[in-house]
């Protein structure tokens, strides 16, 4: 189903452009669906107590569905939607038997999503199921991350289902639970993924990996440090990789062969704990990091920080808290 829609050619929705959409609680954000190449602005976090969540984000909402995703078929997003680094927070969707299901369903060429956190998200889809975006077609995530729960049964991971866009400087702890092409971060990645890292407990059936399920694409300078478990092509941080084919690059990435329970992966290099927490293991293989004294700290001229022996790495424009 998600082959057929995505080599498809058809684009968005048919509205015209219009001014910034700035979102101060669920209607706001519900109303993005109407402006779908718009530019939308988070004013501040939502959650289960601001306006509107009981009637479309709850588990109540839509006949017990909750929230209805963002630019689905053949309405997708292209627009761009900035968090300023606030949080949507409570979501919850329950649509088992549907596909390209996440907080957004579908982002299409040119759609833009930055500095944003789902937060303690109930998540469950069919195919295309992620905690952010079901599908990112072609286009781009940065500075995002999620936490909660995120199910479903075909490309299912914890940021994004399926990923033919690009995916940088992000994160997600949520814990995923899929059978085919399961990842921490991204269930399917065709495109690019760098700085990026998952820590969620991850659980499938085959191609399960803690940040990518499989991967067809690019992924460099990123980690995994979740527990994974599956039956076949499972893997501590890459599931199954298609480099055998010419098609698939991990480069620069590592995962904990301890909080995995994973000696093995289709790409990238197995560390202990400890070695997962000294910057020698990331600042030898070229990453752009540096030690800082705890982890409120942060040094925003390098991507990466981390409290050497003490901490993983993280994100500098996210401070562990």
């Amino acid at each position: 189903m998600i082959t057929a829609l995505l080599i498809a050619g058809m684009v968005g929705c048919i509205e015209l452009p219009s001014k910034d959409l700035k979102i101060w609680d669920w209607h706001d954000l519900d109303a993005v669906r109407n402006n779908l190449r718009g530019h939308h602005i988070l004013m501040k976090d939502l959650d289960s107590t601001t306006a509107g969540y009981e009637e479309l984000a709850s588990p109540t909402a839509n006949g017990g569905k909750g929230w209805e995703p963002i630019g689905t078929w053949p309405h997708v997003f292209t627009g761009s939607f900035d968090g300023q680094r606030y949080e949507i927070r409570d979501l919850f969707i329950n649509r088992f038997n549907e596909s390209l299901i996440g907080l957004f369903s579908y982002v299409y060429v040119g759609g833009v999503i930055k500095n944003l956190g789902v937060m303690n998200a109930d998540v469950t889809g069919h195919e295309g199921v992620g905690g952010l975006v079901g599908v990112n077609w072609q286009g781009t995530v940065s500075n995002c991350y999620s936490s909660g729960n995120v199910t479903g049964y075909y490309r299912v991971g914890g940021l994004a289902g399926s990923g033919a866009g690009t995916v940088s400087n992000s994160y997600s702890s949520a814990n995923v639970t899929g059978m085919v092409f399961v990842g921490g971060l991204v269930g399917y990645n065709s495109n690019t993924m760098s700085n990026s890292y998952s820590t969620g407990n991850v659980i499938g059936n085959s191609a399960v990996g803690d940040l990518v399920g499989e991967n067809d694409g690019t992924v460099s300078d990123s980690y995994s440090a979740g527990s994974v478990s599956g039956n076949e092509g499972v893997g501590g941080l890459v599931g199954f990789d298609l480099s055998v084919l010419g098609e698939g690059t991990v480069s620069n990435s590592f995962w904990d062969i301890e909080t995995s329970g994973q000696v093995t992966s289709a790409g990238g290099t197995g560390e202990n704990t400890t070695q997962m927490k000294n910057i020698t293991t990331f600042s030898g293989a070229g990453w752009n990091i540096v030690a800082v004294t705890n982890p409120g700290t942060r040094n925003t001229s390098y991507i990466w920080n981390i409290v050497d022996g003490q901490t993983y790495p993280f994100l500098s424009w996210k401070p562990v808290v």
